[in-house]
């Protein structure tokens, strides 16, 4: 929590989170979230209102400092070129789920460009459906102008932040129409 609020901090980042009031605080969710900047990791992190863990791509282990750190929190690295590995990782996320943790993914699998929504990988709903936790879809907004991807520079701004209403993954056992109705949600409040 320290380290998310102090990169948010030296970003100039301020965070305004709308729909918390929506989400039951004694029910583990998972958090389907676009992605547009770094930033968006720390404001996920920061203001789900619960104990949260994350998916992240594997590369961000060799990062200095962020790398070491990322077991002590729960971020689990997903080796995307690996199918085996990559379902050992999501067996960890549903084992830390288990324990009473909500789950954050960014669904993209990468940083999109400003303005782009990339088709949602699956990994997120198969998580969902296996514990039977709602999804919640996130909008992310503004972190592609105040840090965008391939930019490398931090300009100061609110990000806001927006949980949607949940969506029920119990009885469910086909993923596309949760995947298309998170899809869905999260393309219609971006585009406000």
């Amino acid at each position: 929590m320290w380290g998310a609020k102090t990169w948010l901090a030296a970003s100039g980042a301020k965070v305004k989170v709308t729909g918390l009031e929506d989400l039951d605080p004694d029910v583990s969710y998972v958090f389907a979230s676009n992605h547009r900047s770094y930033l968006d990791t720390a404001a996920l992190f920061r203001y789900a209102g619960r104990r949260i863990g994350l998916v992240a791509k594997k590369e961000l282990l060799k990062a200095p400092v962020m790398g070491q750190g990322m077991g002590f929190v729960n971020i689990i690295a997903i080796d995307r070129s690996n199918a085996e590995r990559a379902l050992q990782s999501m067996e960890k996320a549903r084992h830390v789920m288990d324990s009473g943790f909500s789950f954050g993914v960014f669904v993209e699998g990468t940083r999109a460009l400003p303005g782009q929504l990339l088709p949602f990988k699956k990994g997120a709903f198969h998580l969902a459906m296996q514990t039977g936790s709602p999804i919640v879809p996130v909008a992310i907004k503004n972190t592609d102008w105040m840090m965008g991807k391939r930019t490398g520079v931090a300009y100061p701004g609110t990000i806001e932040m927006v949980m949607l209403p949940p969506i029920e993954t119990k009885g469910s056992d086909d993923i596309m129409p949760l995947l298309l109705k998170t899809r869905d949600a999260i393309a219609a409040e971006l585009s406000k």
